[in-house]
C-alpha cells in the first residue's frame, strides 16, 4: 500500500460537479493498494500517517500531529500511484490490486483512521474524480506499507 500525503489547509474531491469530500486543516491522502496488501498494511498505514508529526507546535517545530491540531483526514483512492514507468512511456498498473479488494482495503483504512477519533472525507471509488487541495508548506510525503 502506498500514500502520498500533503498537509493542506483545505482540500476537496468532486464527482460531476458535486462535492463528496471536503475537509479544513489536514491531510489530503492519495491511497494506492497494491497486489498482495493485507487488512495489516491498511492498518499499519493509517495508524502510521494519523501519527505523523508534521504540524508545527508553539515553537515552529514539526511535533504534532492531526489529533493535536484537530485536523481531519481526506482519504481519495490513486490506483495510479502504483504505476510503473520504467519500461516504455506507458506506465503498467499490473501491481494494483483488483479494483473489489483494492475498495475493501480502502475502506479498511478509512475505518481505523476514523476509529482514532480522527474525521475522515473520502472522495468516490473508481469515479472520474477532480481534487482541489491548498498544500500547506508544502508538505509532501510518501509513506508505504512494505
Amino acid at each position: 500500500m502506498r500514500a502520498c500525503i500533503q498537509r493542506v489547509s483545505r482540500a476537496r474531491v468532486t464527482v460531476e460537479g458535486e462535492v463528496c469530500g471536503e475537509i479544513g486543516r489536514g491531510f489530503l491522502v492519495l491511497l494506492g493498494v497494491a497486489d498482495g496488501d493485507a487488512d495489516k498494511d491498511a492498518r499499519f498505514l493509517a495508524g502510521k500517517i494519523a501519527g505523523l508529526r508534521v504540524f508545527e507546535d508553539e515553537a515552529g517545530k514539526m511535533n504534532l500531529a492531526l489529533a493535536d491540531v484537530g485536523g481531519a483526514m481526506l482519504v481519495v483512492s490513486q490506483f495510479t500511484l502504483l504505476g510503473d514507468c520504467r519500461k516504455g512511456r506507458r506506465p503498467s498498473f499490473t501491481a494494483a490490486a483488483p479494483p473489489e479488494e483494492a475498495q475493501r482495503l480502502y475502506r479498511v483504512f478509512c475505518d481505523t483512521v476514523a476509529a482514532q477519533g480522527i474525521e475522515v472525507a473520502t472522495g468516490r471509488f473508481r469515479e472520474q474524480m477532480e481534487v482541489e487541495l491548498l498544500n500547506d508548506g508544502p508538505v509532501t510525503l510518501v509513506v508505504e506499507s512494505r
